[in-house]
């Protein structure tokens, strides 16, 4: 395998954002419609969707940035 056909580390990190990105924001989004018993103090923030939010964001950011792409064969 050369050099040039190696995947970034990145990618997968992003890959790994997007994933946290999604799971936090889901369980911020269950919270806000089902809030529990005994809410933190900040809880009307809601920093979990913000949080997930912005993961999902930079997670896309890398993906896109860093995907593996096709060479052109012609060349």
């Amino acid at each position: 395998m050369h050099r040039s056909e190696m995947i970034s580390i990145w990618f997968f990190i992003g890959v790994l954002l997007l994933v946290y990105g999604l799971l936090i924001t889901g369980a911020g989004l269950y919270q806000l419609f089902d809030p529990p018993a005994h809410p933190v103090v900040l809880f009307n923030l809601h920093a979990g969707i913000w949080w997930g939010a912005l993961l999902i964001v930079l997670g896309v950011i890398y993906v896109v940035k860093f995907a593996p792409r096709k060479k052109d064969t012609n060349r």
